[in-house]
Formats: structure tokens, sequence, C-alpha cells
């Protein structure tokens, strides 16, 4: 792919050492590129599609990798209208984009950092009164980091909103839900949510799917019901400290108010069909 000799930069790690220097482009040459505005390509990057390089003072560079990546991102986007967390996905299914080490979500952490500067709230004052560090606080706000379901719902009720709003709000709701057109949601290391119905609702149901050792984290409570079935794999899921494993084709019903953890104790990953009600999750 030819680049624009006038646009082009350097990668800040090159070193001119007669190496022939990797051109980089600057946002809103990739924009013009790839046909789409540079608020699109931001929004992207922060649901984890890419990662530029950075200059010492903060502009984004690309690389003509970057560029093939967005040109495919917006055909999902106009061709087959996918909506921004599908794209991600679909492009993290087939294998041209990478998951982070950790998992991070940096959608969520855009939505956090959003609702706590809305508040004019300091990091301190929030991490206090959720119960975690500030470090760490900032780290899931820049998707440094991923938080547990426990940490995101104690986080979602000192917001007054529920996990619900940290899925995409600009998806409209549909009756039918295909597989690539769910909401997805990654709530910690190896936990997914896949949310699939949406809008005025009496019920929130969700396809999670539980990575082997990965887990909810602390014990949360709210309010409302839950159902739920095991797809695939095992389950385990602690009521105020008693245990119950349930395994392919049981099915477990609580009340949400009872505090409650769970996991996946198996080798291989679980899948439970999750039914909340009313949607307050």
């Amino acid at each position: 792919m030819r680049l624009p000799r006038g646009n082009t930069t350097f990668s800040p790690k090159t070193k001119m050492d007669g190496a022939k220097p990797k051109p980089y482009l600057k946002i809103g040459d990739v924009a013009r590129l790839v046909g789409v505005s540079p608020s699109v390509i931001r929004s992207w990057e922060s649901l984890g599609l890419t990662r530029p390089q950075r200059t010492a003072s903060r502009y984004r560079l690309y690389s003509s990798e970057d560029v093939k990546l967005l040109k495919r991102a917006r055909f999902l986007r106009r061709v087959r209208g996918l909506n921004a967390p599908a794209i991600v996905q679909t492009l993290k299914r087939n294998g041209m984009v990478r998951t982070s080490p950790d998992g991070a979500g940096g959608g969520i952490g855009l939505r956090l950092r959003n609702l706590r500067t809305r508040r004019a709230l300091s990091l301190a004052s929030v991490a206090q009164a959720v119960g975690i560090s500030v470090g760490f606080l900032s780290a899931i706000e820049r998707g440094q980091m991923s938080a547990s379901i426990g940490t995101l719902r104690k986080l979602a009720r000192f917001y007054k909103t529920n996990i619900l709003d940290f899925f995409d709000p600009t998806q409209a709701n549909s009756h039918l839900v295909r597989p690539e057109r769910r909401k997805v949601l990654e709530a910690g290391p190896g936990v997914r949510m896949e949310l699939l119905a949406w809008g005025n609702a009496v019920m929130e149901p969700h396809l999670f799917r539980i990575a082997p050792n990965a887990g909810s984290g602390d014990s949360y409570s709210h309010e409302g019901e839950e159902f739920l079935f095991v797809l695939r794999g095992e389950f385990k899921i602690a009521l105020n400290g008693e245990e119950y494993l349930l395994k392919r084709g049981d099915s477990f019903y609580f009340e949400s108010a009872t505090p409650h953890t769970w996991s996946n104790p198996g080798r291989t990953e679980t899948w439970v069909l999750w039914v909340n009600t009313p949607p307050t999750f």
C-alpha cells in the first residue's frame, strides 16, 4: 500500500541506524484514507480495535497495518451493518485483532471515566467509596486492567446505574438478534457477557462464557431474581457461603439480593444462559 509521502512521519521508537524507517500516518490522514471520521477511529480504539503508536506529545501514529485493519472495520460497518463491539469481536475471531494479555476492556474504562468526570469526582473519592485502590481504578479507566463482575457491580451501584449501561448504548433494540450482533462485554479476565436481548424488557438474558478458573471476583448482590442454565462445562455458585456445583443441563434459580459469587472450576470453557429480572444487573 502506497502512503502519502508528504504526511508520513517515523515511529518514535525508530533508530536511525541505516535501516529503512517505517512510515506512520496521523489520524487525519488515516481518516481520509479509510473514509471515516477521526472520532469513529478513536471510538474503535477505545474498544481495542487499534493500538497506535504515540509521540512524546501524545499524537497518534498509525502504520499501514493499522490502515488495512481500519478499512476492514469500515467494510463490516457499512456492508454488513455491524456495530462497533460486533466489529471488534468479529475481527478478534478472525485473528486480525489481538486480545490484550489482561483482557482489558477499554470501552468500559472510557464509560467509567465519563461517569466520574461528568460528576466532577476524583479518582480517590470513587476508589474509596467502592473499596478499591486509586491505581486500580485509574488502570480500569485507561483500559490497562479489567474489572471483575463484582467490582463492576460496585461501580454501577455507586454511579446509580447498572452493568447493562456498560454495553454499547447506541445500538437499537431488535426482536431478532443474530450472534454477530450481540452486545458484548468483557467483564474481567476470562469472563465474556453476550447480551441476547435489550430494550423495553422485563428480562435481561445473557450468554456467559467463562474461562477455566475465571469467575465473578468479589461477592455482590442486587434487586431481582435470576435463572441460569448450564449449556456447557461446569459452574460453581456460592450463596451466603453455601456452594453448588452445576454441570451441563443443570438449572438454578435464586433471589438476586442474596450475596453470591461464582466461577468455572473445570478445565474447559463454561457457557451459561443467564436471565435476570428486572434488568438491574
